[in-house]
């Protein structure tokens, strides 16, 4: 299936999860509540999250004098995508890793650490460039927000779900099987968002590799870059945030594989197989 049908998709399966769970416990009046309480929290995420994740790993600005071709690449890549250039930034780390973030085109920047280039050969790395600029492109920050506001909102209606079986709010002597089925769709539904919201992840994930091979006009470079990456962040795992695992190109905890339904990347077998058997543009 087509990553961008499959995002709208899951969206469409986590709104209507939410209005689900809205009528159930308030009607629109619920559902509108916690949209709004979820929407408040990612808000400032959404506006403020670029800052705050280049802080969180000590990521430096660097100029065109500083890392020429570095810039070069970017400035290359961002032409042939019709974005804006994005800033440039280095990780001091040497676990080898990218990310992409800003709220839009026109507010991104892309950090790469110290180890990831130490060990690509330039086509790699420029690979692993255009996979970020994919990202940047395909407006994935904010799609990831508007996942993160239902999922949140989901969550929020759940625990609503759950205190008020508790306290027994609507409660009557004949509804214990009434009861018992909120706690558990309480106890569920959190589970199911946040698969969904994985699953987005992972599909944002495909498009950027599909996005990042046209524009580098060489899958294999990437296909390659991906895996010299598995096996360095098996041997160096980054000291990294797990609520900031998903922004990077590959889990920056672990190289060996979660259970992919709990993973926010998908295989990176799988993910290398996909681009080797895509052709040279």
């Amino acid at each position: 299936m087509d990553n961008k049908i499959k995002t709208f998709l899951l969206l469409g399966g986590l709104m209507l999860f939410m209005i689900f769970m809205g009528n159930l416990i308030g009607g629109r009046s619920g559902m509108y509540i916690a949209f709004l309480l979820a929407s408040g929290m990612n808000f400032f995420a959404y506006w403020f999250s670029d800052k705050i994740v280049l802080k969180m790993y000590g990521a430096q600005e660097v100029s065109p004098a500083e890392a020429p071709e570095l810039h070069r690449m970017v400035e290359d890549l961002a032409r042939e995508a019709g974005i804006p250039k994005p800033k440039v930034y280095i990780i001091p780390d040497d676990s080898p890793n990218a990310f992409a973030t800003g709220r839009n085109p026109e507010h991104a920047a892309v950090a790469a650490t110290q180890g990831i280039m130490r060990i690509l050969t330039p086509e790699e790395l420029k690979g692993v460039l255009a996979h970020e600029i994919g990202h940047v492109r395909n407006r994935d920050i904010l799609i990831s927000t508007i996942a993160a506001t239902m999922a949140g909102a989901i969550m929020i209606l759940a625990n609503m779900v759950k205190w008020g079986a508790i306290f027994g709010i609507g409660r009557d002597d004949d509804e214990g099987g009434g009861i018992m089925g909120a706690i558990v769709l309480a106890i569920v539904a959190p589970i199911a968002a946040m698969l969904i919201q994985m699953a987005i992840s992972r599909s944002r994930e495909y498009l950027a590799d599909e996005t990042g091979a046209r524009l580098a006009h060489n899958p294999q470079s990437l296909a390659s870059a991906l895996g010299k990456l598995a096996r360095g962040v098996e041997h160096n795992p980054m000291n990294a945030s797990p609520a900031t695992a998903h922004m990077f190109i590959v889990n920056p905890l672990t190289g060996s594989s979660l259970l992919n339904l709990f993973s926010t990347h998908p295989p990176l077998e799988e993910r290398i197989a996909r681009l080797r058997a895509m052709r040279s543009y």
